[in-house]
């Protein structure tokens, strides 16, 4: 069973706080199991805004974990505590995984983590996290960052995209998806999706103009659809579905269209034994050549790699 920490504090955003809480600490063993052991991780009793908390254990603790989350960080102006600050290191320098939600960057920065790598933060403030870590190269577009051993998020929202992420890389897409779907959210947005989303994707019957073109799509992965395809299924000029799609997802219609490619890639590799060739056929590739070059870019290994992974 993989551990994973939440090292609080005072002063830290109790929405952040309570996304990871509410993933990693539920009981979810009847979706996967083993779950998570999870525990919360602090110097002593903890005021998150009008909460109280009382962690399970000191930060010298954080070093048993496998995933330590650190919650968002409400005073940027401040520093962060050192005690914190030196628990997060030194639980990095034995080995663990560590994410930081939403301006948890600033406690990565000062610890050093950040150092040499890409990171994001809530837009708001991604301008002061350079300036006060200019080692990093931090990217105020995306939605989160995954560095392998050191994970950022954007603010609120992107909070929960990550720690679903986390889920999927360590348990897949099929039971991340279920996750999803008991926390009524959508299952995926792809850490570089941008920031800015101005509205959730319209649901069937919504009256949207892209009501249902959705679900139209993702019905045929296997076909090779063209921007016109999709503008001709929305009534609509190429122009206009790029400049709805912008809005809608913060991409365009072709890099949306990869993104679901690729993810329904990795759900047949981690739930069925259908060849490569049979898997760029499903999703629209072509052939395994092709998906093997697309899906090697965007998951950083080649599909027979990520396979063995989830079915060994």
């Amino acid at each position: 069973m993989a551990a994973v920490a939440l090292a609080v504090t005072d002063g830290m955003l109790h929405y952040e706080l309570s996304v990871a809480v509410e993933i990693f600490g539920s009981d979810l063993t009847h979706i996967v199991d083993p779950w998570y052991d999870f525990t919360l991780c602090g110097s002593g009793p903890v005021h998150v805004g009008r909460f109280r908390l009382e962690p399970d254990h000191g930060f010298d603790h954080l070093t048993q974990a496998d995933t330590v989350i650190v919650p968002g960080w409400a005073d940027t102006d401040r520093e962060p505590p050192a005690e914190l600050v030196e628990a997060v290191r030194a639980a990095h320098e034995a080995g663990a995984r560590v994410a930081s939600l939403c301006t948890g960057a600033f406690v990565l920065g000062a610890a050093g983590l950040l150092d040499g790598r890409r990171a994001t933060t809530h837009w708001a403030h991604t301008d002061e996290l350079a300036r006060r870590h200019p080692a990093a190269t931090v990217d105020p577009d995306v939605l989160y960052v995954d560095n392998g051993d050191v994970l950022t998020s954007a603010g609120k929202a992107a909070a929960m995209d990550l720690c679903l992420h986390l889920v999927r890389l360590d348990h897949g897409s099929a039971d991340a998806n279920k996750i999803a779907r008991r926390l009524v959210i959508p299952p995926h947005r792809d850490g570089g999706q941008a920031q800015f989303i101005a509205t959730p994707l319209p649901a069937p019957g919504s009256n949207h103009p892209l009501d249902g073109l959705f679900p139209w799509a993702l019905e045929r992965l296997d076909q090779p659809l063209t921007v016109e395809d999709l503008a001709r299924q929305a009534r609509m000029s190429s122009r206009h579905l790029g400049r709805h799609f912008k809005h809608l997802t913060g991409t365009t219609p072709l890099q949306w269209l990869h993104a679901q490619r690729i993810r329904h890639a990795q759900e047949l590799l981690e739930t069925t034994n259908a060849t490569v060739d049979t898997i760029a056929a499903a999703t629209g590739m072509g052939t395994a050549t092709t998906l093997r070059r697309h899906f090697h870019r965007s998951v950083g290994v080649p599909p027979d790699a990520y396979r063995r992974t989830f079915r060994p």
